[in-house]
């Protein structure tokens, strides 16, 4: 090169560093359509799970997140509302990290899908921040589940024993209480943290819950994640994954997590909204099949951690609407969850909390994490109760004839104090060893030597016939 060019060259790199440049290129775009939530934009760069920011009239813009796209077109479902929105509006990618906040310090807080506090207590005390969606862990490099939970219930600690680890589905519909057994749990459990997530409640229900029936008590060890009913969709789903990330988070520090997720219906409910509005077809009842598998992404992040690691102990409430135990809803998660208590409304009619139907509820491992005595005693209590279920209508008529069945006498004699073990209140405790000692007594035969006599066959009818 001659020493001309050079001194050319020289002279033009002044000049390029002498004007002013952009530090990155805007690529924003404009807003063509809105039908529903589902809000339409063309002439953006974005990926899927990105957020933009859509200008309004007003001094507030609205932020939305990339659902998915058709050829130029992408779709978009706003956080917030969308009030001010008009065709043609500005559309802007925002670069934000896709992160949340964790740490000891959360414990006691009140939080909604995005993070931010709810309760007014200030900014969170967050230790660090952490991906949105923590990785997978392979699964045999799982620690199997071969110890138990306590729970603090009577029923579920005796006949349908949870392991540290377990996932199971709490099937009700509504107004059966369901919200009073996640309560009662989260504040009798030995786990080390509980993380609640109120996902689709009607937001009076909100409070109620965590004044009412979890309580200073229960709220000092858990973190609550609330996403109301009048949230948008896409709040509901990120507040059902934020319940998982934040307990994911103490399950590597090591600790015992109790993770309840209240309800899984309505996280499904969130996907099939965002589905259908954009243009995923409906395959069962309306649910299209990305509803069928999100809900396995989501429950298998639950479970045991790696060895050294602690675990994710979770009960998913299932909504069946009409009672409906083949919803397709309930029907899915009974398949991928490790066992399910079904909760009876006919039971909660009769007075009759926890409203815990046994027969028609299980716990798939329980036989890994109990002795075979413990399980004898369990079997026995089902068979006694299933024996006087199916004898109750002859009862009721008078055609039972004391005498005939053995089996079934015995059943009779002591089903008031199977019932009586089976209701608790909502402030009673009762913990593991307490509930196997009161079950065995509920059912052991009577032998006289403790002066005590129990009910006569005879007699029992009677008091069942005229209560």
């Amino acid at each position: 090169m001659s020493l001309m060019s050079e001194h050319i060259l020289e002279q033009l790199n002044r000049l390029a560093e002498s004007v002013p440049r952009k530090a990155q290129a805007e690529h924003s775009g404009r807003l063509t359509r809105m039908v529903g939530l589902t809000l339409e934009a063309v002439g953006c760069q974005v990926v899927v799970g990105e957020r933009c920011v859509i200008e309004t009239d007003g001094d507030k813009a609205v932020e939305a997140e990339v659902v998915g796209f058709e050829g130029e077109r992408i779709f978009l479902m706003p956080i917030s509302s969308v009030e001010g929105l008009k065709p043609g509006a500005k559309v802007t990618p925002i670069s934000t990290i896709n992160e949340v906040p964790v740490g000891w310090g959360m414990l006691g807080r009140v939080i909604d899908g995005s993070g931010s506090a709810l309760d007014g207590k200030g900014d969170l005390d967050a230790e660090r921040y952490v991906p949105f969606t923590g990785p997978s862990i392979n699964p045999l490099a799982r620690e199997p589940i071969r110890d138990s939970m306590d729970v603090g219930i009577k029923a579920i600690n005796a006949l349908l024993t949870v392991g540290i680890g377990q996932r199971l589905g709490l099937f009700a519909g509504s107004g059966v209480g369901k919200s009073m057994l996640l309560g009662m749990m989260t504040r009798f459990t030995s786990a080390d943290v509980v993380v609640v997530g109120l996902i689709g409640e009607r937001g009076r229900e909100v409070k109620e819950f965590i004044e009412d029936i979890l309580g200073s008590e229960g709220l000092s060890r858990a973190v609550v994640v609330a996403a109301p009913a009048d949230d948008s969709p896409l709040m509901r789903l990120r507040a059902s994954m934020l319940c998982t990330r934040i307990a994911e988070y103490f399950r590597d520090e090591g600790k015992q997590v109790l993770l309840l997720m209240d309800s899984l219906t309505r996280y499904a409910q969130a996907q099939r909204e965002i589905a259908l509005s954009i243009g995923e077809p409906p395959a069962t009842r309306g649910y299209p099949p990305s509803v069928f598998a999100k809900i396995p992404q989501l429950v298998e992040r639950a479970g045991r951690g790696e060895k050294g690691s602690g675990s994710i102990t979770a009960f998913y409430t299932v909504l069946t609407e009409g009672d409906d135990q083949q919803d397709p809803i309930a029907d899915a998660a009974r398949a991928i969850l490790d066992g399910h208590i079904v909760l009876s409304r006919a039971l909660a009619e009769e007075g009759h909390y926890p409203a815990i139907d046994i027969e028609a509820s299980i716990s798939r491992v329980m036989p890994h994490v109990i002795d075979q005595e413990h399980i004898q005693h369990a079997q026995r209590f089902k068979q006694l109760y299933a024996r006087y279920q199916q004898t109750r209508d002859l009862i009721s008529v008078g055609a039972y004839v004391t005498g005939n069945d053995p089996q079934t006498d015995f059943a009779i004699e002591r089903i008031e104090g199977m019932k009586s073990f089976l209701r608790q209140g909502l402030n009673e405790r009762a913990t593991s060893h307490v509930a196997k000692a009161q079950m065995l007594n509920t059912i052991a035969p009577n032998d006289g030597q403790d002066g005590h006599q129990g009910v006569q066959p005879a007699a029992a009818i009677n008091t069942l016939r005229n209560p």
